[in-house]
């Protein structure tokens, strides 16, 4: 009859997923090949298989007859002298395999190890460290080591190896997609989730874990967290995209985000990428499902807090980084209706997108002929040839391979003929817009002419997300865009997507084969900003109807647009506001209601409380000052600081001007 160790051994063997490169290069060593590592370094989050890893090491090197000593780093002394008395066989026995669990919790000894105790080890031995922090770089660089030291950071599983596991731990099928969309690729989280009892899941499509199990989850990932500021600090990157030290600023005003930033970054399950600090899945899922749970208000209002933040930057951001805002804005509501049937947020075959370059162009003409057929790969052309600048070709960051090209084109009215008598789809997107409410001169249309990638043909995608958040940036911050357009070939499937953010405009033009449907909204009617708001709260867009019954939202958002477009005359001429009630009586509208509005503005400063909040809206939007950061070194004010007094300012300018458009002036 087998042992208990013979019959755990034997149950891990069956449960164990993936990490065959690491188990194979252990085999190496233990088989004595001259070329294999003698140290072997586990490094990554908690959660992310470190000792199930190790365990699973152990057995091999148990079955192939070695000696083992297996330590814990929580419970080692913080004497050498102990440490080497308890490891001493590792010293003396031929052939040992030390492990040591969670060296994170005894990192001190690391110096120690590398040049006092390893250099002594007995002949044959192997030693294998995992824990959450990187080895120093001093080991890593040092030539004496390179050949004797592995180091490997373990990353989630793929998509193929979570299905496997949970299909191992007998999830049912149709439970699967739920525990995924939580846990992603993070075995401690699918492990937890996979446990988890039927009736603990519910009828949502994410699967929403237990207290029992977000508690284990909590402990495994995060550990102790120093103060309240510091779990606010961690509830922000678990809503944000990503997390800079400036958007702590700005969310947490009240603290010091920079101590809070040095401290999320140290965190071992914690990416820094180009763009701020990026959570692992699993951390940032269970973070967010435990503020939910333990304060669904507190959970909400920081949402909103990041939203309005967002949206800020939206308006006010230098242009290359406008579009990121959008992505990051539609993350933030990744759970909403319309968001989640039009976005992805997959991280495996992530793709970056660059300008057309004269020689990609034989790479997408082929692409668009081998899906969309020969016309429109001559449209292609066509459009290449006149707007290059339009064009964005997309690679896999993993080989640099092109694998999809979009086109968003900008049309200024009147139409071009050549260009009506060229491509059937932009003629009918012109249609559209003369048979509804005609582009003015100076004003132009935006359409998403062409999403080709081969692989994910018009599916949501990485592609998809990345050229939508650049259309509506780019839509956000033109001025005179009067419509924006999308296309798509399966047009029945994308009315059901896009329905309560884009209207069908009925037509169905042919390409060679194909139909495709094109969907549009007019901008002059319903702001970008005001879009957006919708959009990610998964209400249906409104249509404004003229002056009557326009809603405080909808209102505030025209304050904020036309504040955007002071300094931009055609712009601000443009705006929402001048469509309200508030502007209906006036003789001259652009220049009386620019009047009001600074008298407004001044008005404030009668109250003590609105003096601040006035010196901020007028440094922020009538100084000339190119940035809301020089806004607030022009009133030599802390960043947080003037911004605190800004969003005082807007809700005091809002709620006087508002007043005048319920009960007219003063």
């Amino acid at each position: 009859m087998a042992s208990v160790n013979d019959r755990l051994s034997s149950a891990r063997v069956q449960a164990f997923i993936g990490r065959d490169e690491e188990l194979a290069c252990f085999a190496q060593a233990l088989a004595g090949d001259p070329r294999a590592p003698f140290a072997f370094y586990l490094v990554g989050p908690g959660g992310i298989g470190k000792s199930t890893l190790l365990r699973r090491l152990a057995d091999h090197a148990r079955a192939a007859g070695r000696s083992l000593l297996e330590l814990d780093g929580r419970f080692l002394s913080r004497d050498p002298a102990d440490v080497e008395r308890v490891a001493a066989p590792f010293l003396d026995v031929p052939g040992t395999v030390l492990f040591v669990d969670s060296f994170e919790h005894c990192q001190w000894l690391e110096s120690w190890l590398w040049q006092r105790f390893l250099p002594r080890a007995a002949d044959d031995t192997l030693v294998v460290l995992a824990g959450r922090l990187a080895p120093q770089p001093q080991w890593t660089t040092d030539p004496a080591w390179a050949g004797l030291l592995c180091v490997r950071e373990l990353q989630p599983f793929s998509e193929q190896q979570a299905r496997a596991l949970l299909a191992t731990a007998q999830v049912l099928p149709q439970l699967r997609e739920r525990v995924l969309r939580f846990a992603g690729g993070n075995p401690l989280a699918l492990s937890l989730a996979a446990a988890a009892r039927v009736a603990d899941w519910s009828r949502e499509d994410v699967w929403t874990p237990s207290a029992d199990v977000l508690r284990t989850l909590l402990s495994g990932l995060i550990g102790e967290v120093p103060t309240a500021a510091h779990r606010r600090a961690l509830e922000v990157a678990a809503q944000a995209y990503s997390t800079s030290e400036e958007l702590l600023t700005s969310v947490l005003p009240d603290e010091d985000a920079h101590l809070l930033f040095g401290w999320l970054r140290d965190l071992p399950f914690m990416e820094s990428t180009h763009r701020g600090l990026h959570p692992h899945d699993a951390a940032r899922e269970t973070l967010a499902a435990d503020l939910r749970w333990r304060a669904p208000n507190a959970f909400v209002a920081m949402r909103e807090r990041l939203a309005e933040e967002y949206l800020r930057l939206l308006r006010e951001a230098p242009e290359e980084r406008v579009w990121t805002v959008t992505d990051e804005l539609f993350h933030l509501f990744r759970d909403g209706e319309i968001v989640a049937r039009l976005r992805t947020w997959s991280r495996e075959d992530e793709v970056h997108d660059r300008p057309l370059h004269p020689d990609d162009l034989d790479v997408v003409l082929r692409m668009a002929a081998q899906t969309e057929g020969q016309e429109s790969a001559e449209l292609v052309r066509y459009w290449a040839e006149r707007q290059p600048q339009a064009f964005s070709v997309y690679r896999l960051v993993s080989t640099g391979r092109i694998v999809a090209f979009t086109a968003r084109l900008a049309l200024p009215a009147p139409a071009d003929p050549e260009d009506l008598a060229t491509d059937p789809v932009v003629a009918a997107a012109w249609e559209y817009t003369d048979a509804t409410a005609p582009v003015r001169p100076g004003e132009h249309i935006g359409i998403s002419r062409f999403t080709v990638y081969p692989e994910r043909y018009q599916v949501p995608s990485r592609v998809i997300d990345l050229s939508s958040s650049r259309a509506q940036a780019e839509s956000a911050r033109a001025r005179g865009r009067a419509y924006g357009f999308a296309v798509w070939r399966d047009a029945e499937t994308w009315a059901e997507r896009v329905k309560g953010s884009l209207a069908d405009t009925g037509a169905r033009p042919r390409v060679g084969a194909h139909t495709y449907g094109v969907f549009g909204v007019d901008w002059r009617q319903v702001p970008v900003e005001t879009w957006l708001r919708h959009f990610i709260a998964a209400t249906a867009v409104p249509t404004q109807a003229g002056l009557p019954g326009v809603s405080r939202t909808a209102f505030d958002q025209a304050v904020r647009e036309a504040l955007a477009h002071w300094r931009d005359a055609g712009a601000f001429a443009a705006c929402a506001l001048l469509r309200t009630r508030l502007a209906a009586d006036l003789g001259e509208p652009v220049r009386e209601l620019r009047a009001l509005l600074r008298q407004t503005v001044d008005d404030l400063a009668r109250d003590p409380r609105g003096a601040r909040a006035r010196e901020a809206l007028t440094a922020g939007y009538f100084s000339g000052a190119p940035t809301q950061e020089a806004a607030a070194r022009r009133l030599s004010l802390p960043y947080g600081t003037y911004r605190r007094h800004l969003r005082q300012g807007l809700d005091l300018l809002c709620e006087a001007l508002w007043q005048q458009e319920l009960h007219g002036p003063r």
